[in-house]
């Protein structure tokens, strides 16, 4: 392994300063043809090369995303790994729990044909994941400990990615064949990994918290609760603490959205609930006493046409958050929300979409 340490101290997530106890890995990928550390980390420091467009993660950025390092190709077509946080930092890398409890670290696409480059990579990455495993005493073969983004979803502490099985796929690779991998550079034999056990949290569907006997399910996937409460009327999902949390009561779905300059609740209402003539539940919602508004101002979006994560849409806006132009294809298709925050939302996978959008800047279908 080629290991280097170029840490990302102008980057939000290293100043918010939080720790974290080691219990996994999370393997990303990049989800865009560049191969090339130096898209991601920065300043050169000699062996990178020049990021000519600085938009490397090592400084302020407009989304909350940052990795604890990174593997790819040096200036030189050599591979590395960059260490960009301390290992037991918290991450901004699973849009979900799994912030708070895996260490992490993404791989650097490239045109994903190159077998050549492919197990270069893979090997650096099965080399790393050996070393942190002898560094936090984790078993590579242990229930949830080394997991790729699309399994972190799948187990509801992540965001709904699909990365890296889209790429390990095309050459015979997977998570499976990738933690046996790593178990055997560790000096282990391999073994047919075992069914994971439930354990953590469990979502309940019941009637009420207090009505155990109505209980007809306990889920460690929350989308398999929604599902079985879905199905069943008058149940609802309740976490471990007992807060009802799907679905949500009448009235009580919104979505946030921050006033720039040169709106009003009419033209608000108009993008944002398809007719101006609905700004009166705006103004209720928000409690206001008169029609005035400004700049800055956070507002709840009332009814059902309040975005949820996991709701397909249509983008609709012609620039990202960014203020980069969204390309024809990513508006020609349908896509799933992932995130939702600060008024803007994340596109999730399969499309691979990576910036952030405005929320009135995207439809639902």
């Amino acid at each position: 392994m080629n290991l280097n340490k170029l840490i990302f101290t102008e980057n939000a997530c290293y100043k918010a300063g939080r720790k974290i106890k080691v219990k996994g890995i999370m393997v990303h990928s990049t989800g865009a043809n560049n191969p090339y550390l130096k898209r991601y980390v920065g300043p050169d420091d000699g062996k990178l090369g020049k990021n000519r467009y600085n938009n490397h993660w090592n400084q302020p950025m407009d989304r909350q995303v940052c990795v604890h390092g990174f593997i790819g190709k040096l200036q030189d077509g050599t591979i590395a790994t960059y260490q960009t946080l301390p290992w037991d930092h918290r991450g901004w890398h699973a849009g979900g729990a799994a912030n708070n409890t895996h260490t992490s670290f993404e791989i650097c696409e490239d045109g994903l044909s190159d077998r050549s480059y492919f197990e270069k990579v893979y090997k650096e990455a099965t080399e790393l994941c050996a070393y942190l495993c002898e560094l936090y005493n984790l078993n590579p073969l242990g229930d949830g400990v080394i997991i790729g983004h699309y399994e972190g979803h799948q187990r509801g502490i992540a965001s709904n990615h699909g990365d890296p099985r889209h790429w390990f796929s095309k050459f015979g690779k997977s998570m499976d064949t990738f933690r046996q991998d790593v178990k055997r550079l560790m000096g282990g034999s391999t073994v047919t990994p075992k069914p994971p056990k439930p354990e953590g949290v469990l979502y309940r569907v019941r009637k009420s918290w207090q009505d155990k006997k109505s209980q007809i399910g306990a889920y460690k996937v929350l989308a398999n609760a929604k599902r079985k409460a879905d199905e069943n009327s008058g149940y609802f999902v309740f976490d471990e603490s007992g807060n009802a949390i799907y679905p949500k009561k009448a009235g009580e779905e919104y979505s946030t959205y921050t006033v720039v300059s040169g709106d009003s609740l009419w033209r608000i209402a108009a993008r944002l609930l398809g007719d101006g003539r609905r700004y009166p539940e705006i103004k209720k919602l928000n409690r206001l006493t008169s029609d005035i508004i400004h700049a800055g101002q956070k507002l709840k979006i009332p009814g059902s046409s309040a975005l949820k994560v996991g709701d397909m849409v249509k983008v609709t806006a012609s620039r990202y958050a960014t203020g980069k132009t969204v390309p024809g294809w990513v508006k020609e298709r349908t896509h799933k929300v992932s995130q939702i925050e600060n008024g803007k939302v994340l596109l999730g996978w399969p499309d691979g979409i990576a910036s952030w959008l405005p929320i009135d800047g995207v439809k639902k279908v």
